[in-house]
């Protein structure tokens, strides 16, 4: 059989020169793609002399670092599966995912193996290690004593790779399986659909722990050869400062926002960049709008989750289409996506309704949670998403919200993303979250949730006044709260739960 380990796809990608540059890190290190190749050997060689079995969890709770990278890449060479975990966890959250993944081995931070380690062992995990962002940490120290050399595993499509825990905002998390396959076909696809070249150079701003920055970004630049700018830590200033020597870009918007507030970020600046991409949050308009003006780049916003990696993007080519703000575009080729209402009705062109997806890219289920599985796919094999958008004749696809974040009020469907739209229009504006809570009357109401630009005043009730003149009634908040942040994740998202749950006993 073919092997379709992603790690022997990435590796057979290097380019001939194994002592060219691979990763220059903002702290002055260099890495050659002999370094990434010898580094994952070794750690790979490490995993397998633990006699642990095929498919084994590998959890990693640790700090970005080049050799956090190399250990993922050497999970994939080893056979075995990663588990990245968000760097914020905390004591209750490592106890479930240690207890609901069983890895056999554990890597997080030296800071952290006191309370890390306890939780492992308790759970029956049989290896605990370090890793610093410093290169220190027991990892390294077992791993330096093993050899340069390894034959990478062999790996049919549907061998698992990884599994990412989905943020649960309803009930537990959720354990995506991503098998060889689904992330191997993504990174191709995308490869192809946006225009990777040679001497492509990417600054990689992003966190490890999730899809954006470990499959999309990485993945992109490794099967390309392509050197990579490495940031420990995002920095506006400094990520400015190296376009001149890079050529893509990908960040959330909030990377955006930062670096629109730089005055060093000129058309001049980005002269040498080819491609900005955003994801993992909606864009507001006005910062597509704002970048556009600013650096002459349009920003190609794109749109995926853990479960399927990228399933939609904008066009990179002008030939195809011209890149829409406030969509996320077509869909990638060989990925299915459908508009359905509740009934499993398909709607007509521009209709919004739940989004179903299907493709080489969808994820295998759900970790040990079968039914769940079996309930997130539709009798024909279509993912429901949870996704509320459209797609309108042309095929562009809009996310106007999650399923769980619709406001059903009197009997109305209302869509936040829609009033949050009309909310960041109005003057004085910078962002809003339009939440549902519980009423007495009308089952559930909206609440707006405001962020005012600097230096702007923003009445609640001259804005709720505003509201009524453009909307129908029943979408209208019947409350507005001025605040000074939103409250977000690590990847920018707006934490609508933590809203729900602030403001629930308003008409109680």
């Amino acid at each position: 059989m073919d092997n379709r380990n992603l790690f022997a796809a990435l590796r057979a990608a290097f380019p001939k020169n194994l002592d060219a540059i691979a990763v220059e890190t903002d702290t002055g290190l260099n890495y050659s793609w002999r370094d990434l190749e010898r580094g994952t050997a070794m750690i790979a060689n490490l995993l397998q002399s633990l006699g642990i079995e095929p498919g084994a969890r590998i959890a990693v709770q640790v700090e970005k670092s080049v050799e956090a990278m190399m250990l993922y890449l050497a999970t994939l060479r080893a056979g075995y599966v990663f588990l990245p975990l968000n760097t914020a966890y905390q004591k209750a959250e490592i106890e479930y995912f240690v207890g609901n993944a069983e890895p056999a081995v554990v890597v997080c931070s030296p800071g952290n193996f006191g309370w890390v380690s306890k939780i492992a062992f308790q759970a029956g995990t049989q290896h605990v290690f370090t890793l610093g962002e410093d290169r220190n940490g027991t990892l390294l120290q077992r791993a330096a004593q093993q050899s340069d050399q390894q034959t990478p595993v062999r790996s049919a499509d549907d061998d698992l790779a990884a599994i990412l825990y989905t943020s649960g905002t309803t009930g537990r998390s959720k354990g995506a399986m991503l098998t060889h396959g689904n992330l191997l076909s993504n990174a191709e696809v995308l490869k192809d659909y946006w225009g990777w070249k040679e001497g492509d150079v990417l600054i990689h701003a992003l966190p490890i722990f999730h899809v954006h920055g470990l499959f999309v970004a990485l993945h992109g630049a490794l099967l390309n050869g392509s050197k990579i700018l490495w940031f420990g830590k995002f920095d506006p200033k400094k990520a400015i400062g190296r376009m001149a020597e890079a050529t893509v870009f990908m960040g959330v918007p909030t990377l955006y926002t930062r670096m629109l507030a730089e005055p060093a970020l000129t058309r001049a600046a980005v002269g040498n960049m080819r491609l900005f991409i955003s994801g993992s949050a909606p864009l507001l308009l006005e910062t597509f709008s704002a970048w556009k003006e600013r650096t002459g780049h349009t920003i190609l916003e794109r749109y995926g989750m853990s479960e399927t990696i990228m399933l939609t993007s904008n066009p990179y080519h002008e030939a195809e289409g011209e890149r829409r703000g406030g969509t996320v575009g077509f869909p990638l080729p060989g990925v299915g996506v459908r508009v359905r209402d509740e009934q499993g009705k398909e709607v007509p062109a521009g209709e919004i309704g739940g989004i179903q997806v299907k493709g080489p890219n969808v994820f295998k289920g759900y970790w040990r949670m079968p039914e769940k599985t079996k309930e997130e796919f539709t009798a024909d094999g279509w993912f429901r998403t949870g996704d509320v958008g459209k797609v309108d004749e042309l095929r562009y696809v809009t996310i106007v919200g999650r399923s769980k974040d619709l406001i059903i009020s009197g009997g109305y469907n209302v869509y936040p993303a829609e009033i949050e739209g009309y909310i960041n229009d109005m003057p004085g504006v910078a962002e809003s979250a339009v939440v549902g809570v519980p009423h007495p009357d009308f089952g559930e109401v909206g609440v707006a949730v405001v962020i005012a630009k600097p230096g702007a005043q923003v009445e609640p009730e001259q804005l709720i006044a505003t509201l009524k003149s453009q909307l129908a009634n029943f979408k209208i908040p019947k409350r507005c709260f001025v605040v000074n942040e939103l409250p977000r994740n690590t990847m920018g998202k707006v934490q609508k739960n933590l809203l729900r749950e602030a403001h629930k006993a308003l008409f109680a």
